[in-house]
């Protein structure tokens, strides 16, 4: 796949505890994002946080939170991301999504790597 140097970043940030069809919901972006032949995506758990409602979400062992926040970033083109987003929205109860211009550097994969479907 080919990626224009000039791509588009959608993150969105969610609960890790948000679920979607009997799957964590960043588990069923992500994959929905490969069905859909988006660039890439990558998730990761935040240590800590807080959203619009202003309660603090964390790992310290002295306030554990079971719902820390996840953030899922993926990378394409503009047009893509935005149909994607009008997918997703309606399942983002609680959470952020943004999408900013950026710099595409490097894309490329090994063929030789084994991958896991």
């Amino acid at each position: 796949m080919e990626l224009p140097s000039e791509g588009y970043l959608l993150r969105i940030i969610i609960g890790e505890a948000d679920r979607y069809e009997h799957k964590h919901l960043y588990e069923w972006i992500v994959l929905k994002a490969r069905e859909q032949g988006l660039a890439g995506a990558t998730v990761v758990r935040g240590m800590m946080g807080y959203g619009a409602n202003s309660y603090i979400k964390t790992s310290s062992i002295l306030c554990l939170s079971e719902d820390l926040p996840v953030i899922i970033e993926i990378i394409d083109r503009r047009e893509k991301l935005e149909r994607f987003l009008d997918l997703i929205d309606p399942l983002i109860s609680e959470g952020v999504a943004t999408l900013e211009k950026m710099q595409v550097r490097i894309y490329r994969h090994n063929q030789s790597k084994k991958h896991v479907n």
